[in-house]
């Protein structure tokens, strides 16, 4: 178990990008839950934030593709539009404690 963040580093409702051990994540927060995804798309395995920290779409309702505007759901990673619908983001493990987040890498 690897500390990441302090829970409150990523607002509610909104996303975080992070570098852990040579690998790119990313997390969203939404309904007081955080989760942890790899950053990379199941269609091409490209990186899915457009910008810095910047990995859902206008209405931060689903964590978008920034390459095939792809979307997914937030809480399961699965891909409901675009071209690898079906497919799911890399969900990585993770736990809130005492107003940590930590991921199991």
């Amino acid at each position: 178990m690897l500390e990441l963040c302090s829970v409150h580093t990523v607002p509610e409702g909104q996303s975080k990008g992070f570098s852990v051990q040579g690998r790119q994540l990313f997390v969203v927060r939404k309904d007081l839950k955080c989760y942890v995804y790899r950053n990379t798309c199941p269609h091409q395995g490209v990186p899915l934030n457009w910008m810095e920290h910047q990995f859902l779409d206008r209405e931060n309702h689903h964590i978008q593709c920034s390459t095939h505007g792809a979307l997914f759901e937030i809480e399961s990673g699965l891909c409901i539009q675009g071209p690898c619908q079906g497919a799911s983001l890399q969900a990585i493990e993770c736990e809130q404690q005492n107003g940590k987040l930590y991921v199991y890498l």
